[in-house]
């Protein structure tokens, strides 16, 4: 069975952890280097940021590419569904 022919993962995960979407499709370093800027962008907005900014004033760059990330992975996603799907199509019944 071909990759294109498997199931893909749902992508519930990649909401809940950072980066868990993109490492249960089979893409790791796209999780890490989205975590890592993550976590440089969020630590930057937090030393940019006024203390009297709320939590997510002073996360926004972090928050920015969790956002980023969770389209990310879904589009990804999608693409490896619809290719899935139509490889079983053309299989036939």
């Amino acid at each position: 069975m071909t990759e294109a022919q498997r199931n893909p993962k749902h992508v519930l995960l990649a909401a809940i952890f950072p980066a868990g979407g993109h490492v249960l499709q089979g893409r790791p370093q796209r999780g890490l280097m989205f975590l890592f800027f993550m976590i440089i962008l969020g630590w930057a907005s937090n030393h940019v940021m006024p203390e009297t900014a709320s939590f997510f004033g002073r996360h926004i760059g972090g928050l920015f590419v969790y956002g980023i990330s969770v389209i990310d992975a879904y589009k990804w996603s999608r693409i490896k569904w619809e290719t899935w799907k139509r490889a079983k199509s053309e299989d036939g019944p």
